[in-house]
């Protein structure tokens, strides 16, 4: 009985040992697996971090290549074809599908955000030409719009009011398009939840997904009309309001790499944020390119409005996030997350907003190094844009081609857009400020 003991015994020891070899050549392996996938992680990093150095050395190196007068005038002769269209004025251009040649001329309504685009496109181009025709036909399509100085609906009677009355104002001064402009301000932050710290964006009812106080990123361009009622009135509390929005919104509207979310939605009682998500962009953790190009637009504006250091550096960051997603056009997909994927269509319209901003940002930051980079990648977007490859010369009445809207809800889909148009304008003529 001892002796099978015993022997029992050695076949277990022995057994230990083949199986402990079997181990060590087992977490060898795994070890050598690992390592093996840690360098493969290393080059891979590297040859991403490459191609965005070569990305950025590209981007911040592009120089001007277009002559802006010679891009003005071609605006000018796109905007004489639709002008001459597009004469009944309850209505307003809004995109022309691929194929098309002429505007889709959707009813003005207090729903309707993109109604001032078009007016604010013929203010600017009275603005660079001098020429009265478009002054009258200017004001043609800005004085439909008076009634939306009411608009409590939703956020967008700063784009409404600001782009149309706003220019108005500015270019003439009359003083009747000043009180359009400070009731539609009143209007804007009848919105303003102070326990939120935001202008309520949308309303449930027309975006029941959402059940409580919903802001977007697009809101940060409705603020400028907020700072410029505070500088016409001497009233702080539309600045006051307009710089606790962009604060609440830094705080909760971006992620570590400064990419944004479209949409957030904040507990109406408490002020917590309920969700993250996107409305229009590929997915809730996407970088909607549209969105970016609003942060980019929207941060720049309010350092130019406060002077305050903490915006400028944001400012900096988004635009940066913004170049660093670009393919070698510089002109986006309509979604970061989506480059370079087959079929998918771009947004011209964000790169004309980016653009926009980005020469702004150029002539506000304190550094003659930095200014020349941010004009660099302004000229690299605004040299696509004229290209043939954007350009709407002999395709449409449109300034621009290939812009997207709203491609989740299946629509505005690789089209002509007007804000992509307003922007696009509103850039050159920022661009040829420059000297």
């Amino acid at each position: 009985m001892c002796r099978e003991w015993t022997f029992d015994c050695q076949i277990m020891r022995r057994m230990l040992q083949i199986l402990n070899r079997y181990l060590a050549v087992l977490v060898v392996g795994m070890l050598l697996i690992i390592v093996s996938s840690c360098q493969n992680t290393v080059k891979s990093s590297q040859a991403a971090q490459s191609v965005l150095e070569k990305k950025e050395n590209a981007i911040f190196q592009e120089k001007l290549q277009i002559n802006i007068d010679n891009e003005l005038n071609l605006c000018e002769d796109q905007l004489k074809k639709s002008v001459a269209l597009n004469t009944d004025f309850t209505m307003h251009p809004r995109l022309i599908e691929s194929g098309d040649k002429h505007w889709k001329m959707p009813k003005n309504d207090v729903l309707v955000w993109t109604v001032g685009f078009y007016p604010g496109i013929l203010w600017q181009m009275y603005e660079t030409t001098q020429d009265d025709y478009w002054k009258e036909e200017a004001l043609k399509r800005t004085l439909p719009l008076e009634p939306y100085k009411f608009n409590r609906e939703h956020h967008d009677v700063g784009f409404m009011m600001y782009c149309s009355y706003g220019q108005a104002y500015r270019l003439t001064g009359n003083k009747e398009y000043r009180d359009v402009l400070i009731q539609s301000a009143k209007s804007l932050i009848s919105r303003y939840n102070p326990k939120v710290g935001t202008i309520k964006s949308w309303s449930n009812e027309l975006h029941p997904q959402w059940k409580q106080h919903i802001t977007i990123i697009d809101n940060m361009l409705n603020l400028e009309l907020l700072f410029w009622a505070s500088k016409e009135t001497g009233d702080p509390v539309y600045r006051d309001i307009a710089v606790k929005h962009a604060e609440t919104t830094m705080k909760h509207h971006f992620r570590d790499d400064y990419s944004c979310y479209h949409v957030v939605e904040y507990d109406e009682n408490t002020g917590t944020v309920r969700n993250k998500n996107t409305s229009q962009g590929y997915a809730d953790e996407s970088v909607w390119a549209r969105g970016q190009s609003w942060a980019v637009y929207g941060y720049t504006m309010v350092y130019r409005e406060t002077g305050d250091p903490k915006f400028l550096d944001f400012a900096k960051k988004v635009s940066e996030r913004f170049i660093a997603g670009l393919p070698e056009d510089y002109i986006p997909y309509w979604d970061f997350n989506l480059t370079g994927k087959k079929d998918e269509p771009r947004d011209a319209s964000a790169a004309s907003i980016a653009a926009a901003g980005l020469v702004e940002l150029s002539a506000l930051v304190k550094t003659p190094e930095l200014a020349k980079r941010y004009c660099a990648a302004a000229d690299g977007i605004l040299n696509s844009l004229a290209s043939p490859a954007y350009s709407a010369k002999g395709v449409n009445d449109a300034f621009l081609l290939h812009s997207t809207g709203a491609k989740p809800q299946g629509h505005e889909i690789d089209v002509a857009l007007v804000y992509a148009d307003y922007y696009y304008l509103e850039a050159l003529l920022r661009r040829k400020a420059i000297k």
